[in-house]
């Protein structure tokens, strides 16, 4: 066995393997009987057998082999045992519990015989897989939804049954073990449990293959997780193979598997149905049909394994077999150290992850409200509870029932399996904490992602840990470890030091515990307990976490935060305040995660500065009468309420209904819009009629007003406020009467393209498609391809708008238009954005796409192009004229490309910008390292706005002020400016929106002839990142360089010492829950309106802090007094070039900058996979203090420096023409 098991090793290194089809689609088609079914031996069994297909291994021998047969030589390489049902939970149906073990092994080994037999004949390998099914019960699900607590299988159970099996599978000659068609992870765990068991201490352990079941479009299993979160709960038992099976076609299934693909540090399996089933059950995809999908999957680079599920026959398998011969099999990807947890959604924690809050109030023993209501029974309260604390930012869910009253363990399991049933508090992981081994297993065999166990120790000696430690492993949860030994908790830094580092040696070396899912908890004691021994506990914990994490790679640090300021029971806002505090510098030292109330934790920054300071001082135990000076002021912090608002009725109300919706629409007035509706809605004969009538006659007034240039962007977007009000107001009473027809003028879809996420034009044009009478489906951002697909054609629409920012979105929207061509759509596809353009769409675009494909200069325009484009008289005049434009277009780029002529990279470099380092020294920053800013005050912002570019986001054009008072736009321009103003009070005054940077300034030289080496210290000994830049290489007039940013920096042969400065800001932590407050109520004006100002703030708050660089932290330019127009207009010393942008388009530099500052565990702001930033009001750049930095472009570049480049990067060619396709002066 061991030799085959390294045969098929070797095998999936070397091709993708094939998996056999289906046995049951197979077995349907001998139309067998119930006396088949019996056969001799169960002539007089006393219930029904047929449909009972694994009993056949023991009446039907015959034909199993011959469907395994069937299969291997069709060309599989590994055949399933007809085992899935083969359980004692699934036999119970047909009183056969007891034939457990014999039907496995039979199963077994007939397979194993036809394999063998095969193998003799063909000279080839075959392997046999012994099946484990899901059962027909879930341990997660409840089968009655009146109660919900309720399960008719447990862990336990199924742990007993798929342990039977396994032996028997084995012993019968199974080559390895597949858990397939999982829709309930738990049932999964539960047999991966036994499986781990059988596998633990035998020096060749069998290979385990792992195979979920998306369910439905939802992209989720049966029992809510997302494939990600799938694959974190299961991989624990590395198994040799992940994939997805059943339920879907390969078209359907072929997202999933590409998410699966990236995620997967294993080989990837998928064996879909033949599609999905007619209205007869019956499949009719064709085996050369399936066979193309499954190609793609390969080609893509997908998978390693591939075969069929419902459907499929041995001509399938043949098919797959030969489509995929000679394509080499998915490389496995080498992924980080993580931990990776899940619930129903994943959550990875990184060594860049923002500090993970543990919700703490779902904790009997610290929380006396959660206790009555558990010992009440009133576990629909308790949920919400738990609820609270995800819905204010609890990332994990700590669970605790230690109560001397309650019997934990049962109460551990019921709030579990309730908990379980609640998708917006299951989503996040579970920290099943209790100090009871009985309590903390209860809650593993409830629980169907990977939770963390709170806690082990070391306090009943080495024997226990180990022992739990593995039942922990076998289980797959991470874990907490306290720093408690045989001598209790470690109270001092050097014990809680020595305690770690014992059980990190443990864990990993007796264990075989991963590093990145051990978290320790060096123990948070309460300080300003009047003890002096106290008084460092603080500090101990603080110190110990700084060593832990700088010298045990990969672990986690948590604590129990409240514990800090016990001393301080009844005073919520003090202890609030001492948390914030200690949380500061804890996480500065290396703290991962903390059990925290998320709901109730005060910003650093706003913490009064007297009490900070003594709070401080408590903390880190800087004075001798510290806590005497915290309890001085301590009563002086308590609770304060708030205040309301009024407002009157003007004339207009006394118009007629029909005047007073038009009036309020124009107008853009929400206040009255329900109660006017519900009065339009009394006076007609059907509600669908209050829509088609007065309120569709208003947008009509509306949009001639906004067609003629009478009404301006800004009032539209106010007008289709107040529309979708009253429509959502409509909507019950439409869809009770179920006979509203949609009248729309047409459906168009939208979505800002995976990777980006910018909206605001996406969102505009949106409402400008409304104001016109169009039914709007808006996807959001970060929307991939097969969603954008999928929900066009489930919605049937009549356009796919498309939108994007950073110049990575031009290549997604050529994925996209290509697909659509692939599929076979013919609707119009509409292109916009700030870096699209009718040369891009014409030359890159178009081509992919035999239907439309438009480009959208603006969202003003977005009306007219839908209009030309629906309309049966105008669009093929339209589409004609447009495809002859963009032949035009082709040409012209054709023409630029061959007149168009660069310089070799050779000479560029020749002609770069010269500086006489003999004469120039280089300015020192004041601050060498990493400086970051947790909540700036926005108040400090504001007169470093430049509105010139909020009012071209409206499509107002002009510049500030001078816009205020133009005699066209100038109204409007005032009110938009006014409520701006009034908007940016709000975001100040109620801190709406919170600013947040981080800045870094290291030594650095010039390296090569492009590149800028950053240091880690003076003596520039260690290089932290490698900076890559490029060089302009079109023509230059004499004395004009060819200018590249490394020209800035003193070359490292010169022996001068250079620096140079890096950055992160944004103005948009905060912004999603303000966004959605103003969706629920239909307010896109306001959702625009924020997205805008914070925009600009985070424009104002890069500007500001270069100011502050300049005078104050490089302090190169200390005696600077510049206005705020001579800021906007540039007018100083020094630049901070983004990469993106003009003088460093490429985007994955960002990553370099990520690296070297720690960006997303400063400020939170994050990276997608095309390098655009979250939230999108942020901005990151280098910062260049040379006198003759100016802002330049690089144009277009050859394909010599883009070859050098690539080298430099260590990227291949073809990556990173992806990222630079915009100013390549070539054709790739």
């Amino acid at each position: 066995m061991n030799n085959r098991i390294e045969q098929l090793i070797q095998l999936l290194e070397h091709r993708i393997v094939i998996l056999d089809g289906a046995m049951g689609t197979m077995i349907q088609g001998h139309l067998l009987e119930e006396q088949d079914f019996r056969g001799q031996r169960f002539t007089n069994h006393p219930c029904d057998l047929k449909g009972n297909n694994d009993l056949l291994v023991l009446t039907q021998p015959k034909i199993i082999a011959e469907i395994h047969r069937a299969y291997y030589e069709a060309g599989a390489d590994i055949i399933e045992t007809n085992t899935f049902n083969s359980n004692s939970i699934s036999m119970a149906d047909y009183q056969m519990e007891h034939l457990v073990y014999e039907l496995n092994f039979e199963a077994a080994t007939l397979a194993r015989n036809v394999a063998d037999e095969v193998a003799r004949h063909t000279g080839k390998m075959r392997f046999v897989a012994g099946v484990l099914g899901p059962t027909n019960r879930t341990a997660t699900m409840s089968p009655d939804v009146n109660n919900p607590g309720f399960r008719n299988v447990f862990f336990d159970e199924l742990v007993v049954t798929y342990a039977e099996a396994i032996c028997a599978l084995v012993a019968g000659g199974a080559d390895l073990i597949l858990v397939e068609t999982i829709f309930d992870t738990l049932n999964a765990k539960a047999a991966l449990y036994a499986m781990v068991q059988f596998n633990d201490g035998k020096t060749n352990p069998l290979p385990i293959m792992i195979s979920g079941t998306i369910t439905d479009a939802s992209g989720r299993t049966l029992s809510g997780q997302t494939t990600e979160a799938f694959w974190n709960s299961v991989r624990h038992v590395n198994p040799i193979s992940i994939g997805l099976n059943c339920a879907m076609g390969a078209a359907q299934l072929r997202p999933y598997m590409q998410e699966l693909a990236h995620i997967a540090d294993t080989h990837a399996s998928a064996h879909p149905n033949a599609g999905l089933p007619n209205e007869f059950g019956e499949y009719d995809q064709t085996p050369d049909e399936m066979a193309a999908l499954i190609k793609e999957f390969a080609q893509a680079g997908l998978v390693n394994i591939v075969g069929g599920c419902c459907g499929t026959r041995p001509e399938y398998i043949s098919a797959i077999a030969a489509a995929v011969t000679g394509v080499s099999p998915r490389v496995i990807p080498k992924l980080p150290n993580a931990c990776r947890l899940s619930g129903l959604e994943p959550l990875t924690i990184t060594s860049d992850s923002l500090f993970v809050n543990v919700g703490e109030r779902t904790n009997v023993t610290g929380s006396a409200h959660f206790r009555k209501l558990i010992k009440a029974d009133q576990y629909e309260v308790a949920l919400d509870v738990a609820r609270d604390q995800v819905e204010n930012g609890a990332q994990l869910t700590d669970v605790n029932m230690d109560e001397g009253m309650l019997d934990s363990k049962q109460v551990m399991g019921t709030f579990l399996r309730l908990l379980a049933s609640e998708p917006d508090i299951a989503r996040v992981p579970i920290m099943i904490d209790s100090s009871k081994w009985e309590v903390i297993e209860e809650g593993l065999k409830c629980v169907q992602g990977k939770s963390v166990v709170n806690s082990i120790s070391l306090k009943d000696g080495e024997k226990l840990f180990i022992e739990r430690a593995k039942k922990i492993r076998h289980y797959g949860a991470a874990a907490i470890v306290m720093a408690f030994d045989e001598h209790g908790q470690a109270a001092t830094k050097e014990h809680k030091i020595q305690i770690c580092f014992r059980a990190y040696k443990i864990l990993t070396e007796q264990v075989g515990f991963p590093a990145e899912d051990i978290i320790f908890d060096p123990n948070i004691f309460a300080v300003a307990t009047g003890i002096d021994e106290h008084n460092n506990y603080g500090v101990d914990f603080i110190e110990a976490t700084r060593e832990i994490k700088a010298t045990l790679p990969y672990v986690l640090v948590s604590g129990g935060v409240s514990n800090l300021s016990f001393s301080f029971r009844g005073n919520n806002p003090l202890r609030e305040a001492m948390h914030s505090v200690f949380l500061y510098h804890a996480i500065d030292a290396g703290m991962t995660m903390g059990i925290v109330n998320s709901g109730q934790l005060t910003v650093y920054e706003d913490i009064e500065e007297e009490l900070r300071e003594r709070v401080e001082d408590v903390v880190l135990n800087r004075r001798s009468d510290a806590t005497e000076r915290l309890l001085e002021i301590a009563d002086r912090y308590k609770d304060s309420g708030n205040s309301e608002q009024e407002q009157e009725d003007p004339l207009w109300r006394q118009w007629s209904t029909e005047k007073r919706l038009e009036h309020a629409l124009v107008k853009g007035i929400t206040d009255y819009i329900e109660e006017d509706t519900e009065q339009a809605r009394q006076q007609a004969d059907r509600p669908i009629e209050v829509i088609e009538g007065p309120l569709m006659n208003g947008m009509n007034v509306v949009g001639d007003l906004f067609g003629s240039g009478k009404m301006f962007l800004p009032q539209v977007v106010k007008s289709a406020r107040v529309m979708k009000r009253a429509v959502n107001y409509l909507d019950p009473f439409v869809k009770a009467e179920k006979t509203g027809e949609n009248r729309s003028k047409g459906k168009v879809l939208l979505a800002t393209v995976k990777g980006d996420v910018h909206d605001i034009g996406k969102n505009i044009v949106g409402v400008v498609l409304q104001c016109n009478n169009y039914e709007v489906i808006d996807l959001g951002v970060m929307v991939p391809c097969d969603r954008i697909l999928d929900a066009a054609l489930k919605e049937h629409v009549d356009i796919i708008g498309l939108s994007g920012l950073i110049t990575p979105s031009l290549d997604e929207m050529i994925n996209v238009a290509s697909e659509m061509d692939r599929i076979g759509f013919k609707i119009p596809l509409l292109i916009g954005g700030a870096t699209t353009s009718i040369a891009h769409t014409a030359v890159k675009i178009d081509p992919q796409y035999r239907g439309p494909a438009v480009y959208v200069k603006d969202a003003s325009r977005a009306a007219g192009v839908a209009h030309q484009l629906l309309s049966q008289n105008a669009q093929h005049s339209f589409v004609e004229n447009l495809k002859e434009e963009y032949e035009v277009r082709r040409e012209q780029h054709a023409n630029r490309k061959q007149k168009g002529r660069v310089v070799s990279i050779k000479s560029a470099r020749g002609n770069g910008m010269k500086t006489d380092w003999k004469i120039y020294q280089p300015p020192k920053p004041n601050i060498l390292g990493i400086k970051s800013f947790e909540n700036y005050p926005l108040k400090d912002l504001r007169g470093r706005i430049d509105w010139t570019p909020f009012f071209q986001t409206w499509e107002l054009s002009g510049r500030f002020p001078a816009i205020l008072k133009d005699p066209i736009v100038g109204k409007e321009a005032r009110k938009l400016y006014e409520d701006a103003q009034a908007m940016l009070d709000k975001i100040v005054d109620e801190k709406w929106l919170i600013a947040r940077a981080v800045l870094g300034f290291f030594p650095a030289n010039m390296v090569g002839n492009d590149d800028i080496e950053v240091y880690a210290e003076e003596n520039r000994s260690t290089v932290l990142v490698t900076l890559h830049h490029i060089r302009q290489q079109m023509t230059r007039l004499k004395n004009s360089p060819n200018q590249c940013l490394a020209d800035l920096i003193a070359p490292k042969g010169s022996g001068i010492e250079d620096y140079i400065g890096v950055f992160a800001a944004t103005t948009g932590i905060g912004i999603d829950s303000i966004v959605t407050q103003f969706a629920k109520t239909y307010d896109d004006y306001s959702v625009i309106l924020i997205k805008a100002i914070a925009d600009r703030l985070a424009e104002a708050f890069a500007e500001h802090m270069h100011e502050r660089v300049r005078k104050e932290f490089w302090g190169y330019a200390y005696d600077e007094n510049l206005s705020n127009e001579k800021l906007i207009g540039e007018e100083y010393q020094g630049i901070r070039p983004a990469p993106g942008y003009p003088a460093c388009p490429d985007h994955s530099e960002k990553a370099s900058l990520w690296e070297l500052l720690g960006v997303e565990k400063h400020t939170g702001i994050r990276l997608t996979e095309n390098f655009a930033m979250l939230p999108a009001a942020s901005i990151s750049g280098f910062y260049f203090s040379h006198p003759g930095s100016r802002y330049f472009g690089t144009g277009k570049i050859g394909r010599d420096q883009v070859e050098d480049l690539a080298k430099r990067k260590g990227m291949s060619m073809q990556e990173l023409e992806r990222w630079l396709s915009p100013i390549l002066a070539y054709e790739t």
